[in-house]
């Protein structure tokens, strides 16, 4: 089973290697991962998308790591998720119009027209996205890239007080500490 685990971790080098080689160590498959800058300064959000039955032991030893200041599984929340896709498929002049207007109906756009290729991008849930890429199989797929799922709880963010009843601890000076937070109130299930 696919869990989605996200994580706040401090921008320094070396983390992104830390957290990889503990799911490699673990001889988990990681499908999907995504890193970016957060809302707090020095502070990046990483969605994983790890293949295996259970995570929970790896969610808590990816806890123990100094530069990882939250983890959440999100498998089973609310959440919005995204990813986006740039497909290059085989487009003559005469199928064109036909091609343009089938994925159009899909949501996605025309990024680059070129003399026998067009360019598209979507960005959607990821099973949208793996739907769209299968429609455009048989035209012909030349290039491909997919940004991998990025991953959000659902809800507005509460009070402190309410934040400070959620399930992840958080460290002294901890940044995440700070958020409040959507994080610990949909782990109590008082968010959206």
């Amino acid at each position: 089973m696919a869990h989605t685990l996200v994580a706040l971790v401090q921008d320094h080098p070396g983390v992104l290697h830390r957290v990889v080689s503990l799911f490699r160590r673990r001889g988990y498959n990681i499908a999907s991962l995504t890193v970016g800058g957060s809302e707090l300064p020095g502070v990046s959000r990483m969605t994983l998308v790890v293949d295996a039955d259970n995570v929970e032991q790896v969610t808590k030893q990816l806890n123990r790591l100094i530069e990882v200041l939250k983890v959440q599984d999100v498998t089973d929340d609310r959440t919005v998720e995204r990813e986006t896709a740039l497909v290059k498929v085989q487009a003559p002049a005469a199928s064109r119009a036909g091609l343009i207007a089938l994925t159009a109906a899909h949501g996605a756009k025309v990024v680059d027209v070129g003399a026998s290729t067009l360019v598209f991008e979507l960005t959607e849930t990821p099973d949208k996205v793996e739907a769209f890429v299968e429609l455009l199989r048989p035209m012909g797929i030349k290039e491909m890239i997919r940004s991998g799922c990025i991953a959000m709880l659902r809800g507005t963010p509460v009070s402190a007080g309410a934040a400070r009843r959620g399930t992840a601890a958080a460290r002294p000076g901890d940044p995440a500490a700070t958020t409040g937070g959507a994080w610990d109130a949909q782990a109590d299930g008082q968010g959206d």
